[in-house]
């Protein structure tokens, strides 16, 4: 695996951990955190043996708390086009591994945008989440008016996103931001639990559900089926598809090989 400075990386058992290590600044994203974010998601994508990915903050106090606002106020509005953060959740969202955010503490802006691009967030009852752009005079940037406003509904995050404020895990929870809200110590055993489900699954077929949902959620609903249809033809074709119906018959655990 690659050195990096600001994010800690291991693989373990299937699973590909992936810690945002700036303590000191909350976890804040600076540039070079994303740099290194995003060759170790690359570095994960490409590697087979990979089936999960979880990302999560240094510490207890932050999951990541948004851009580094020093860098932010120096950059200009060409540099607001360039792909950057947006780009980088875009292709978490779009990876072929299951992702999965591990949420301690406060997940604001775009920690909390990184949080929502990932298929599954588990917060502990300490964890916050606001989008707090607006008061530096700018906007949720990177996925967050998009993927909010699907996640909870558009009053919802109309609401979240113009008054700022911070919501804690048990609301978060109730409005659908939070798949799973568990004590803290209690995390890890939660990680665990939905990881090795998901290490069940057969990888393409996980894969394609994926697409299937992004990729479809925002189309008409004749087209998105048919994509659902398509999706499902490919799935029918592959040697896990025989490997697991042939288990299920043969009452065995399935030994999938991703092809």
């Amino acid at each position: 695996m690659n050195n990096y400075q600001s994010v800690k990386v291991k693989m373990e058992d299937g699973i590909f951990w992936l810690t945002l290590d700036r303590p000191e600044s909350r976890n804040a994203l600076d540039a070079n955190m994303l740099r290194e974010m995003d060759g170790a998601i690359t570095e994960a994508e490409r590697n087979d043996k990979i089936k999960v990915i979880v990302i999560q903050g240094a510490g207890e106090k932050s999951f990541a708390a948004g851009a580094d606002i020093r860098q932010l106020n120096e950059r200009n509005p060409l540099e607001a086009l360039v792909p950057g953060m947006q780009g980088l959740y875009n292709k978490i969202e779009n990876c072929s591994k299951v992702t999965i955010a591990a949420i301690r503490g406060y997940a604001l802006g775009g920690g909390c945008e990184l949080a929502m691009a990932c298929d599954i967030r588990i917060a502990t009852k300490n964890a916050k989440f606001g989008l707090p752009e607006l008061h530096l005079g700018i906007i949720p940037g990177a996925g967050g008016t998009q993927r909010l406003s699907r996640m909870v509904g558009k009053g919802r995050a109309l609401d979240m996103i113009l008054t700022g404020k911070i919501i804690d895990g048990e609301e978060a929870e109730r409005i659908g931001l939070v798949s799973y809200l568990v004590e803290e110590k209690k995390l890890q055993d939660k990680i665990d639990e939905i990881a090795a489900v998901v290490l069940k699954k057969g990888p393409v077929a996980v894969m394609l559900a994926k697409r299937a949902v992004h990729k479809g959620y925002d189309i008409d609903h004749d087209t998105a089926m048919w994509m659902e249809k398509l999706s499902q033809a490919v799935a029918f074709g592959t040697e896990d598809k025989q490997e697991g119906t042939l288990a299920f018959l043969e009452k065995r655990k399935a030994a999938f090989k991703n092809r």
